[in-house]
């Protein structure tokens, strides 16, 4: 199980820091959920895909720089960073932390933790 959670972090990341929706989308369970606590709504999958995308035109050659990836019981956790140059050319940094819980090597849950404000920079 903690080999499989962090090969789901892995396979899940890197297919969001590349913008590959569709790779996203097959770790995702059909049903999944993903929690924001700036909103504290639930999206569906089709939802943060749609987010996703829009981000991955935002932000291009966007990073995670991970600082702390960890199993735990049902998932991972994981700290990073957002990294990226916005399109006046000034560099975006942005702290966040997810946690998501796994079955069947792939996420059911997603919650994540980040400053709306600093997310705000990208709307402008």
């Amino acid at each position: 199980m903690v080999d499989d959670a962090l090969l789901v972090a892995e396979r899940f990341f890197r297919a969001v820091e590349t913008g590959d929706t569709d790779e996203v989308a097959r770790v995702y369970a059909p049903d999944a959920r993903i929690w924001h606590n700036f909103s504290q709504a639930e999206q569906t999958v089709e939802e943060n895909l749609k987010v996703l995308r829009w981000m991955a035109r935002k932000l291009p050659g966007r990073r995670y720089d991970v600082l702390r990836r960890v199993v735990i019981p049902g998932g991972f956790m994981q700290q990073h960073v957002v990294r990226g140059t916005l399109a006046d050319g000034s560099a975006f940094a942005m702290p966040a932390c997810v946690v998501c819980l796994v079955e069947n090597g792939r996420i059911v849950r997603l919650e994540e933790y980040l400053d709306p404000a600093q997310a705000a920079v990208l709307s402008a």
